[in-house]
């Protein structure tokens, strides 16, 4: 495999969905994390494409969320959907995406970053379940031990993950 990594605005949105559908399947707007960022358009400095050729065989996405606590409202950045083509998977294209947002997160001082996954693939970057344990999502189901956080300031411990549709109205 040939692999370039481009910010994901090179890619088509349809050809972005197709690969989403591909990995996910088309049902995957019904998930938790689709309703939590639902309404907010991404941010295109942390989402990236994943090129074979010419053809799209990954995608990394990242989006504004917050988590309100008693005290106030915390910027957050949520991470995913992280799709690779089914049949790429296995080649490094979600390492090579995961390597590219963690350097880009460095850049542009997105310390506090969050995600639903899986904690034993996504731990090698960071993201871990032990802050994470008294957040709450009311968007949907949610297993408590795949809310992952990769940290680099101190966020509150207990809170409400919501939606931030102005994300330039919540405080960092």
């Amino acid at each position: 495999m040939n692999l370039r990594l481009s910010p994901l605005t090179e890619a088509k949105p349809q050809e972005v969905e197709a690969l989403l559908d591909s990995a996910f399947g088309a049902d995957r707007h019904g998930r938790t994390a689709y309703r939590l960022r639902e309404g907010t358009a991404s941010l295109g400095e942390l989402s990236f494409a994943a090129w074979d050729g010419s053809r799209l065989v990954g995608s990394l996405q990242s989006w504004p969320v917050a988590l309100r606590t008693a005290v106030h409202v915390e910027r957050l950045v949520m991470v995913g959907p992280v799709a690779v083509l089914p049949e790429a998977q296995g080649q490094g294209v979600g390492t090579a995406l995961m390597d590219a947002l963690i350097a880009a997160a460095e850049t542009e001082r997105a310390d506090a970053l969050m995600m639903i996954g899986d904690p034993d693939y996504y731990g090698r970057w960071g993201f871990t379940a032990e802050q994470t344990g008294r957040w709450r999502i009311e968007a949907g189901p949610y297993e408590q031990h795949r809310l992952l956080a990769r940290l680099r300031r101190t966020v509150g411990a207990q809170g409400q993950l919501i939606s931030v549709r102005h994300p330039e109205l919540v405080s960092r």
